[in-house]
């Protein structure tokens, strides 16, 4: 289904009602899964305690019975759903253009435990009581008692000025994190101004029949369009035609397996199992088909309640689902149904009392004969015969470049480069060290060979790979080179291609030059906040590069993702009362005046190696795939020669297989070789343990004379229930890269 992809102002509000509805999906199935989780261990305790007690055996088979007969109303629940897809959508208010203009809600800020004071220690429970009067006439007692009262005051002392110094960072932080959601605010609102500026750009563009403009209000309003079963599609393209006024439609219907295969859910006491009863395949058929039809009916009846201007003639809705062609035993799309609607016939119709199927089939509409086994229909007319454009929706269907295969992703590279005019081949199967991507331009005057390199990363990219591909075009004869990734690069990276024949390509780059030579990609699943930071992820690959960042950690420093004051523990992971926090310092003056930095990382292992590559944490892949162990950005303290770097570490998070938490810290590599720790002076760790770790709360390491450029922090391990921090020291070889080794990482 090839066409223009919409990527008008209309189609970010659309993505962003999509990535709302994501988001109520995802949190309704964790709820479900959540509840079912303890059903299940519920019912595992019955049975453990049902042997042998007959009465706890008789309640445990009615709680298995009424787990069966929950799962037949899911069932019934399920099929009712899609049986009123037609009633659910007509009962939606219809969309209106003038909606889009309404300002945006502001989302308030939310603190979390940063709002909470810090409480204040309560003198009365220092207070010591006095001995008995008879007792107090002993000059000995009384003495004691006077020690015990000023041993107690000074305890209440230090926990007060303890507490003290706690408020006030509290409020420090405060500020800070409110400062950055001012901040966020007046950018929210101005994107709100510019993106109400564009639409009422549009919707002129809209009132004087301009075909894009129809075309991206159309397939917005659709692909946004709400109360459609989980599960269901919302991919589109649409073509309009002035002359006629006709709207030719192509929309994604589910596939068969949306009807429940099973018809009920019962308890098998013999077997001690849950059996599912198939449900008759008429059954299935005849629903498939109403569902198919329904959905025709809805979308139709969407477009013209959203019509406000009486734009639209005709429409022609073209039903298709993504199935195996059996004539070449591809994937292709598979039109099940199709129909052209006039707005007279169509307005003429009482839809929440019609027959779903013969109202489509009275409309001159044609649904398959056999659609549970993808039978095709004709098309009445594609959106590709229309003249001009053809616009699209939905992203579903392209290939996220952060999932994609390695050897598929230098594959797309090199497509990307054999459409803009170079003669390409790849190096990924013929172990080519440091090219993916061999690329010749053939101008017989300013052609030559161009190295590329290919890089899946989901953060920033180290200077170091930069320097490694300008060592590379050198190494190669090469007349440029050309870093492509799907994350971005840090100033350091561009400071150093200066007057270099070096190209950066960021992810949001390469996604544009994609789309230019019609190629799919995109990056992961987008932001649905506005103004959200990037996603914390892992490194693309799975691989650990020897280089490290020219900014030491990189990550997300800003409190949150999204909207500030969203998510968990108000946006600050280490208020949250299970996390603990690893806050490194250190001085980095050499003799010379030149800074050392430091790279913080943290290996999850199991059984003495890491879980694998995606449990490494460094400045490339700032937290685990669970978010248990997080890295946050490198900063400077105001007005000293002072860094430091915070990890925290929340083990409810933690993969079933980790037993081990390793912290280390190594120079960094930006110029060769390493220097050793002996530069670093007045390294130490703080620690603040959640509930469930313990162990010391600082850390002092000794690197005078260190000629290592690595050193192990020290390392959580899990002891009854608590993960007990044991303090390290150990000088470690060949830094990031010799950490990597040590804890079982794939080195590249």
């Amino acid at each position: 289904m090839a066409g223009r992809r919409n990527d008008g102002v209309l189609a970010v509000w659309a993505e962003a009602q999509r990535q709302q509805q994501r988001r109520e999906e995802a949190r309704w199935r964790a709820q479900t899964a959540e509840q079912r989780r303890r059903e299940r261990e519920e019912r595992e305790a019955q049975k453990a305690a049902a042997r042998g007690e007959r009465e706890a055996q008789r309640a445990y088979q009615q709680a298995r019975e009424a787990e069966a007969a929950r799962r037949t109303a899911e069932l019934d629940a399920r099929v009712e759903e899609l049986r009123g897809l037609l009633t659910a959508g007509l009962g939606r208010a219809a969309f209106r253009a003038q909606s889009l203009l309404a300002p945006r809600p502001v989302p308030p800020f939310e603190p979390g435990r940063l709002g909470e004071p810090v409480p204040m220690p309560d003198q009365a429970r220092y207070q010591v009581p006095p001995p008995d009067p008879v007792q107090a006439r002993n000059p000995g007692v009384w003495q004691q008692y006077e020690q015990y009262v000023a041993q107690a005051r000074a305890r209440f002392e230090q926990d007060w000025y303890a507490a003290q110094a706690a408020e006030a960072d509290r409020q420090r932080r405060l500020a800070d994190y409110h400062g950055q959601y001012l901040e966020w605010v007046a950018r929210f609102r101005r994107e709100d101004e510019q993106r109400a500026s564009r639409t009422e750009e549009l919707l002129h563009r809209l009132r004087s029949g301009e075909a894009e403009a129809v075309q991206e209000y159309f397939t917005a309003v659709l692909y946004a369009s709400a109360a459609w079963p989980e599960g269901f599609p919302h991919r589109l393209v649409a073509a309009w035609e002035a002359s006629s006024r006709q709207l030719v439609v192509n929309w994604e219907l589910p596939g068969p397996e949306v009807v429940p295969s099973a018809g009920r859910v019962r308890y098998v006491k013999t077997d001690d199992r849950e059996a599912e009863v198939a449900r008759p395949a008429t059954e299935r058929k005849a629903l498939y088909r109403e569902v198919l039809a329904q959905s025709a009916l809805r979308v139709v009846a969407e477009l013209y309640r959203a019509d406000g201007d009486g734009l639209l003639a005709s429409v022609v809705l073209n039903g298709f689902v993504q199935g195996i062609d059996p004539a070449t035993g591809r994937e292709a799309e598979r039109f099940l149904t199709t129909v052209t609607v006039d707005r007279g016939e169509f307005a003429g119709l009482t839809l929440d009392r019609v027959a779903a199927v013969e109202c489509f089939q009275g409309l001159g509409g044609v649904l398959s004969a056999r659609p549970e086994r993808l039978d095709e229909v004709r098309p009445d007319r594609l959106p590709e015969t229309v003249g001009g454009s053809v616009a699209g929706q939905g992203g579903e269907d392209e290939p996220d470049l952060f999932e994609m295969d390695p050897i598929e992703f230098e594959e797309l590279i090199a497509e990307l480069f054999r459409l803009r005019g170079f003669r390409v081949m790849t190096t990924a199967r013929s172990g080519d060290a440091g090219v993916d991507v061999v690329a010749e331009d053939l101008d017989p005057v300013t052609g030559g060979r161009i190295v590329i390199q290919a890089k899946r990363y989901r953060s920033t990219v180290s200077p170091t790979a930069v320097r490694d591909l300008d060592s590379t075009v050198r190494h190669h004869g090469a007349i440029k080179g050309i870093l492509v990734t799907t994350a971005g690069f840090g100033p350091g990276s561009y400071e150093y291609i200066r007057n270099k024949p070096l190209t950066l390509v960021s992810g949001p780059e390469l996604v544009e030059l994609l789309a230019e030579q019609g190629l799919r990609g995109r990056l992961g699943g987008g932001s649905g906040s506005p103004g959200g930071g990037p996603a914390g992820g892992t490194a693309a690959g799975g691989a650990a590069s020897g280089g490290a960042s020219g900014n030491g950690t990189s990550g997300d420093g800003t409190p949150g993702s999204g909207s500030p004051g969203g998510g968990r523990a108000g946006g600050d992971p280490a208020a949250s009362g299970s996390a603990t926090t690893v806050a490194l310092s250190w001085r980095s003056r050499t003799a010379g005046g030149d800074a050392v930095e430091l790279d913080v990382s943290a290996f999850l292992c199991a059984g003495g190696k890491v879980l694998d590559d995606e449990h490494f944490v460094f400045f490339n892949n700032p937290q685990d795939p669970d978010g248990a162990v997080r890295l946050h950005a490198t900063r400077s303290v105001p007005g000293e020669p002072v860094r430091l770097a915070e990890l925290t570490l929340e083990p409810g998070r933690l993969a079933p297989g980790v037993d081990e938490v390793v912290v280390a810290v190594s120079t960094e590599e930006d110029d060769q070789p390493a220097l050793p720790l002996g530069y670093v002076h007045g390294l130490s760790a703080a620690l603040s343990f959640g509930a469930a770790a313990a162990g010391p709360a600082a850390w002092t390491a000794d690197t005078g004379g260190v000629s290592e450029s690595a050193m192990l922090v020290g390392s959580f391990r899990r002891r009854g229930g608590v993960w007990h921090f044991a303090p390290g020291g150990a000088a470690v070889a060949d830094g990031l890269a010799g950490l990597a080794v040590r804890w079982g990482v794939a080195i590249e």
